[in-house]
């Protein structure tokens, strides 16, 4: 069983930015990040995998960047030029799956989210 804590959100105003960062109890392979704004589904955003490559949705494209410090295993989120529409709880998630994606269902354990609130 490995543990997941968030920690990093806030309040910001739009074109500013946050770093999330997620402390692991132990070593998985593919972590990663999904978000949830109010009354919407929960949807990924960014997996980093043990082989270094990372996957990200398209609107995080170019302006989140997800790193990893495998021998702390610790994961990080850097958001950058944050937008209103980038309000949501943000949740960790990892896997034990080297090749996992964007379903939720191949992430096996969750943090509880942090709240990131973007204003305009």
């Amino acid at each position: 069983q490995v543990q997941l804590v968030e920690s990093g959100g806030g309040y910001v105003q739009a074109g500013g930015s946050l770093r999330l960062s997620c402390a692991a109890s132990g070593r998985t392979f593919s972590t990663g990040w999904f978000r949830q704004a109010p009354g919407k589904e929960r949807e990924f955003v960014v997996v980093s995998r043990i082989d270094g490559t990372t996957r990200y949705t398209e609107s995080a494209k170019g302006r989140f960047t997800i790193s990893r410090d495998n021998a702390a295993n610790l994961l990080y989120l850097q958001m950058n030029s944050l937008k209103p529409d980038d309000t949501a709880v943000y949740y960790c998630a990892a896997s034990h799956r080297v090749d996992a994606a964007r379903g939720e269902g191949e992430y096996a354990y969750w943090g509880q989210g942090t709240q990131v609130t973007v204003s305009s």
